[in-house]
């Protein structure tokens, strides 16, 4: 009779195994499903792909460096960074350089002389994106700063015909 109730415990115990298992799959399942979901949404949102870099730098290393062009700016540039959460200033020093490329549409209205008289423009364009920008920022994020400066450069042309910015700065 004992051996009878001790099965039947052990029975009951392997049903309620059973059953808290079947639960907490079916709740892993969804919290799983769930983030899966989540972490397509911010990849979308941030622009990856699955399958490597987004199409637009695919785009930007189509250009050759035989078609391309190289305009400098013509002074070295001292840029105020967003001071620190103590207050401290720092600043960027450094030269900028804009890639164009010869084989673009808009490269006989935009070329090297053509933005030597709008160098003034492209100069406020990176002042102001390095501004928003403290020195520990600064130095970790470069790729999104010129990725930002292409960007507001080409918005404010009207064109792509730059297609990538190159910057050297030290930080003080």
């Amino acid at each position: 009779m004992k051996r009878n109730l001790l099965s039947i415990i052990i029975l009951a115990l392997l049903v309620v195994n059973i059953v808290l298992s079947a639960i907490m799959m079916v709740s892993v399942t969804s919290a799983s499903r769930k983030t899966a979901a989540l972490v397509s949404d911010i990849s979308a949102l941030v622009g990856l792909e699955i399958n490597g870099l987004p199409a637009s730098s695919a785009s930007a290393n189509a250009v050759t460096m035989a078609d391309t062009a190289v305009y400098d700016i013509a002074d070295e540039m001292t840029i105020p960074l967003k001071n620190d959460e103590d207050g401290t200033a720092h600043y960027a020093v450094g030269n900028v350089s804009l890639s164009l490329n010869m084989n673009h549409e808009d490269y006989a209205t935009y070329n090297e002389e053509t933005l030597a008289l709008s160098e003034g423009i492209i100069k406020d364009i990176i002042f102001s994106v390095m501004g928003e920008y403290t020195v520990d920022e600064a130095r970790s994020n470069s790729s999104q700063i010129k990725s930002e400066m292409l960007e507001e450069i080409q918005e404010k042309f009207d064109s792509e015909v730059i297609y990538s910015v190159s910057f050297n700065f030290l930080y003080s």
